[in-house]
């Protein structure tokens, strides 16, 4: 059975006004998506240059960084410097790989002057060197003055993909501070909230690797806004096709 003409026109017609009322309205949203990723942009660009700032400033003393914290400032990749004592027996260790080797960064207290502790991320160690009997050259002892790059301590762990803590191995695949200083015995007033990322002066016998911080985030906002911007872009040119072949 053949579909009448005008039947065939005011479903055609139909589609012209639907899609007449959603064009300016997809085309927003576009705009929109594009407009928030530069301002993404900007936030990121301002980030990244006040990361290059803190990490290449004098090092702060481990007050200094205190008082950033209580006052809510930032003090990821900020440089700073810690005088103590390494509790070599209380050592933990994360899981991680380094320059295409997996193992473990080794992260010891400091006990500092007045009996704090810091938590210190001393670098990196291969997988078949994680226990300290194996690299009896780098259990510092004595005093130490440890430069490097201070890290905010995490609230929560990252991502629901990222595996339990293994505290009975020692084995650790984020940086829960707290559970970090329990399962080692420490007590917990004691320990000071934030890391610091041991830079890579080198220790005797080259274990553990330092200066193993990655500082490179990701900034790809500006290619996201220009695909955004695209898009809407095209969707005009779609939109005025399709009314000059209604014209025609």
């Amino acid at each position: 059975m053949v579909e009448p003409a005008h039947s065939t026109h005011s479903r055609r017609s139909g589609k012209f006004w639907v899609g007449l009322v959603l064009l300016p309205v997809a085309l927003a949203v576009l705009i929109a998506l594009g407009t928030w990723q530069v301002k993404r942009l900007y936030w990121k660009e301002d980030l990244l240059a006040a990361i290059e700032q803190r990490s290449h400033a004098e090092p702060a003393d481990v007050g200094a960084i205190e008082a950033a914290i209580a006052a809510g400032e930032p003090i990821d990749y900020r440089a700073a410097r810690a005088t103590g004592r390494f509790l070599n027996d209380s050592e933990r260790h994360f899981f991680a790989t380094f320059e295409g080797q997996s193992g473990f960064y080794v992260y010891t207290p400091l006990e500092l002057e007045g009996g704090r502790l810091l938590f210190v991320n001393r670098g990196f160690v291969p997988y078949d060197r994680k226990e300290p009997s194996t690299r009896p050259q780098g259990q510092l002892e004595g005093t130490q003055t440890i430069t490097g790059l201070a890290r905010a301590k995490l609230e929560q762990k990252p991502s629901f993909m990222v595996p339990e803590n293994d505290e009975a191995g020692n084995i650790f695949y984020w940086k829960d501070l707290d559970r970090m200083a329990a399962s080692a015995g420490l007590p917990e007033e004691k320990v000071l909230p934030f890391f610091l990322d041991a830079d890579a002066t080198p220790v005797e016998g080259g274990l553990p690797r330092g200066g193993v911080t990655n500082i490179s985030l990701p900034n790809s906002h500006l290619q996201y806004a220009i695909t955004w911007y695209g898009l809407a872009l095209a969707l005009v040119g779609v939109a005025l096709f399709g009314w000059l072949k209604r014209k025609s």
